[in-house]
């Protein structure tokens, strides 16, 4: 591996725990104004201190984040789709490197629809920018991006990891299940899982703390930590689990802490 794509991985996980935590804001690209999203600055910056990288838009980037953080970036360069309309699965490339590069970005990701009608189109896309992205030494991040029609167990979405790492992919970002253990250890690359939708506190760091138990290296959270009453707090009590082996009552006596 290029010593540019090792160097960038590291800023992500950590090297000390072999971990991270990830906080993705970039549901925008095809929900709009996703609750807790709606002014992106402010709903962020509070946050950016707390997590190993940022997953979002170069409009978000360039608009709402301050350009003298720290945290390293992941940035979305799939889209082309939206909510309302005709199939989530038809993404496209949405972003050069060569502007990736100029946001100086730690690493890039898109999504990949496995078993939809546009599978071979974003796994085209995957194996594209994978190729792009070695001329510039810039990690590709895939996500196992799922539609309504699939069952989100260990065979399917081994299945998913494998082909992105079998294409190249440098890390891979998908969901937890029963039976992850065997997920993991059928991809011979790097995977966080995805936070999903908002449920609740404890519930949540209950997923973090089995994924990390069964092989994950991280998550990549979301609306689990901005959609939570206390998002500082939350994200705190994440990362004890992700890089301080806390258990879930401990997270849990974190994230109630008054100071937090």
């Amino acid at each position: 591996m290029d010593w540019g794509i090792k160097n960038r991985i590291s800023q992500i996980i950590k090297p000390g725990t072999g971990r991270t935590v990830m906080l993705a804001v970039d549901h925008g690209y095809f929900l709009g104004p996703t609750s807790g999203l709606e002014k992106p600055r402010d709903t962020i910056m509070p946050l950016v201190s707390y997590a190993d990288s940022l997953m979002l838009t170069r409009g978000v980037l360039r608009n709402c984040i301050d350009p003298e953080i720290y945290t390293p970036i992941v940035l979305r360069v799939s889209g082309g789709n939206s909510i309302v309309g005709e199939d989530l699965s038809r993404e496209g490339i949405t972003v050069s490197l060569e502007d990736a590069v100029r946001l100086n970005v730690s690493a890039v990701a898109l999504s990949i629809y496995i078993g939809s009608k546009y599978e071979h189109q974003t796994l085209m896309n995957l194996a594209g920018l994978i190729d792009k992205c070695g001329d510039y030494g810039i990690p590709v991040l895939a996500v196992t991006a799922v539609g309504k029609e699939m069952t989100r167990d260990a065979r399917y979405l081994g299945l998913c990891c494998r082909i992105a790492a079998e294409l190249g992919a440098n890390f891979v970002k998908t969901y937890y299940c029963e039976g992850f253990e065997k997920v993991v250890g059928g991809c011979p690359v790097p995977v966080v899982i995805a936070g999903g939708k908002k449920i609740e506190e404890k519930d949540a760091l209950r997923l973090a703390y089995n994924a990390i138990q069964d092989g994950a290296v991280g998550v990549d959270m979301g609306r689990n930590i901005f959609q939570s009453q206390r998002p500082v707090a939350m994200i705190k009590a994440v990362r004890a689990i992700v890089h301080q082996g806390a258990s879930v009552d401990q997270a849990f006596d974190i994230y109630n802490k008054p100071e937090n």
